[in-house]
């Protein structure tokens, strides 16, 4: 069975819980903020997709807006 790479969900009203078990938490993203606010552990996702994980599309956009935002701060 493969590991998928995927958004947590957390809220209230209208902002729906993902149900189910972590292996680890890599981050968090909130869309409501403005801007939106995308804190990712970089390393640690490659880490996973190293060993195999599959990131969900949207990870997939959100890990390269980190990079680059991580990018832009080292630089």
């Amino acid at each position: 069975m493969a590991v998928h790479i995927r958004l947590r969900r957390t809220g209230t009203t209208r902002k729906p819980a993902r149900d189910g078990k972590f292996i680890e938490v890599l981050g968090h993203y909130n869309p409501l903020t403005n801007p939106p606010t995308i804190k990712i552990e970089v390393e640690k996702a490659q880490a996973w997709i190293a060993k195999g994980a599959q990131p969900s599309n949207t990870v997939k956009h959100l890990l390269a807006r980190a990079r680059a935002a991580a990018g832009a701060v080292k630089a």
